[in-house]
């Protein structure tokens, strides 16, 4: 028979699954590419890499939302923390390579603490302006953080709320 695993040992493999995605986003390597084709590629496995965690973040969400919707035990917090962090370092990264790549994209957006901060922002809606996206790709990377924050990031954290004030 197959044990549910105590509520300590989830928290705590979700708070290091966290930290080691925080690190990961820290020790990546985003030198940029002379290489136009690789450069391409790097690109595009970018948006690969968002878009597969925009997947992950939104399966997430919708199991959360038919669990409550048909009154049953809703699957961990866990995956559904740990998606919306991936959610948000996947878009700082990008944010990050792409303002590395052409400067000229995004305005103050010089270190990765700045891609964070930019990415937070965006996905929290706050976008205090100090960093913000200055050309076009910029702007579409922009774009596709702030439906992403809305359809997703938005339901995610309401979901984790409504979960821990209902247990309190």
């Amino acid at each position: 028979m197959k044990q549910k695993p105590d509520h300590r040992s989830v928290r705590r493999r979700t708070s290091l699954a966290c930290g080691l995605l925080f690190l990961t986003y820290f020790l990546v390597p985003v030198e940029s590419d002379p290489n136009p084709t690789r450069l391409g590629l790097r690109i595009v496995l970018t948006l690969v890499i968002l878009g597969v965690v925009a997947w992950l973040v939104t399966s997430q969400v919708r199991r959360q939302i038919v669990a409550a919707t048909r009154e049953r035990a809703a699957p961990p917090m866990a995956h559904l923390i740990l998606a919306l962090m991936t959610g948000l370092l996947a878009f700082a990264l990008a944010d990050y390579v792409i303002a590395r790549v052409a400067p000229s994209q995004f305005v103050n957006l010089e270190t990765r603490v700045d891609a964070l901060y930019f990415a937070l922002a965006t996905l929290t809606t706050i976008g205090y302006g100090d960093v913000h996206a200055n050309g076009q790709l910029g702007r579409v990377l922009v774009c596709a953080q702030m439906v992403f924050s809305i359809g997703v990031v938005a339901t995610g954290f309401s979901l984790v709320v409504k979960r821990l004030t209902a247990r309190v």
